[in-house]
């Protein structure tokens, strides 16, 4: 039997999601020593527990990155921190992120795939336009220019290797270096105050309007609109191009229908599949108890295709009235970057049709990168 970890690299996850929604909707798994939340009621009563933290209590920052730019920076971030602080801190940051326009990402993100196709179809194009493309993109929003942009977006290739619990010590001396150089880019943007432009200057006025005066943070956090949209967004190109060539879906004619597949493949193949909650006091859900020191595997991507909450979920169905989608999170912890994420598909997924993509040169059932939560083809 398949395990959640497993289905995130099955050629199609959806089977083993709904028999695990139909048989263990809350209940240990043994083989991933953990507690598994699959539908949606588990999940939201999860992700919003108080007795469950983002981080093992006992290990807010990887023992690995420790001491290290990449752990100051990691233990800033309002995605692996709890309490009020970070709540506070986490305001700013929405705040900020929600002056984000989506007709200029579209547009400048569109500017960035361009470049990239004037290029060619050489070896790693879609690798580029998965990665690269988005994180360039962002860098631009924070006010940097073009050079700075494409360091940026390598430095947090890097960065971003020493998130997952699997991280090498190799990776995370990179994660260090790369930490380093992103605070030097950013710093200035930063430095520059209220005065500042682009999402940096958004977000140190955010910040003002918070009565928020630690500066650290708030760079962590710029380093943070970088590594949330990165495998996010790659796995949600991906996935929209991999629809597309297995003729899932029909080729998007206009922005809007760009728009809308892009949307529904949030939920129906999720780029982040699960995440995790370490429990630092008792957790009671379904007459079962997460007893401190335990860990709940979220299967956000089961709780996606749960037909209490989404009508045949089974069916891609872009432009569907009021889904509910799980991928993003909830609650105190959830992504504040995802119409950013959206933006930056759709403007992706749109250059290429209007380039002349022709899905049948796009593997219909290609491999995927050996992730534990997030969900990428290799193209």
């Amino acid at each position: 039997m398949t395990t959640p970890i497993e289905a995130v690299r099955l050629p199609d996850p959806r089977a083993a999601y709904a028999s695990l929604l139909r048989t263990r909707p809350f209940a240990f798994d043994e083989r991933v020593g953990a507690w598994v939340a699959a539908d949606a009621a588990a999940v939201r009563a999860v992700l919003g527990s108080p007795a469950l933290r983002v981080r093992p209590p006992a290990e807010p920052v990887p023992t690995g990155i420790a001491g290290s730019a990449a752990g100051e920076v990691f233990g800033d971030l309002v995605r692996m921190t709890d309490g009020s602080v970070q709540q506070r801190l986490k305001a700013v940051v929405v705040d900020a992120l929600g002056t984000a326009d989506a007709a200029h990402t579209r547009t400048v993100a569109a500017g960035h795939t361009r470049d990239a196709l004037d290029g060619g179809p050489g070896q790693g194009l879609f690798q580029d336009l998965m990665f690269g493309v988005p994180a360039r993109t962002v860098a631009s929003l924070c006010g940097l220019d073009r050079e700075a942009g494409a360091e940026a977006a390598r430095a947090i290739g890097d960065f971003v290797q020493c998130i997952p619990a699997s991280a090498t010590p190799a990776q995370q001396r990179e994660a260090a270096l790369a930490a380093a150089r992103l605070r030097e880019l950013l710093g200035p943007g930063i430095e520059a105050g209220e005065g500042g432009t682009g999402l940096l200057g958004e977000l140190v006025r955010a910040a003002a309007r918070a009565s928020w005066s630690r500066t650290a943070p708030l760079l962590a956090n710029a380093v943070g609109f970088l590594s949330q949209t990165y495998d996010a967004t790659a796995g949600l190109i991906g996935n929209t191009l991999v629809a597309l060539a297995r003729g899932t879906a029909k080729v998007p004619g206009t922005p809007e229908e760009t728009e809308a597949l892009v949307r529904e493949i949030v939920r129906y193949d999720a780029p982040v599949q699960n995440t995790r909650r370490f429990a630092a006091e008792p957790f009671a859900y379904a007459g079962r108890t997460v007893e401190p020191g335990g860990q709940v595997l979220v299967v956000l991507a089961a709780a996606n295709l749960d037909p209490t909450v989404n009508a045949e979920p089974l069916e891609l169905r872009p432009g569907r009235a009021d889904p509910v989608v799980f991928t993003f999170g909830a609650g105190a912890h959830r992504c504040p970057g995802e119409e950013v994420a959206v933006s930056v598909a759709t403007a992706v997924v749109g250059e290429l049709v209007a380039a002349g993509l022709a899905p049948g040169t796009l593997p219909a059932e290609p491999e995927y990168r050996p992730l534990a939560n997030a969900r990428i083809p290799l193209l």
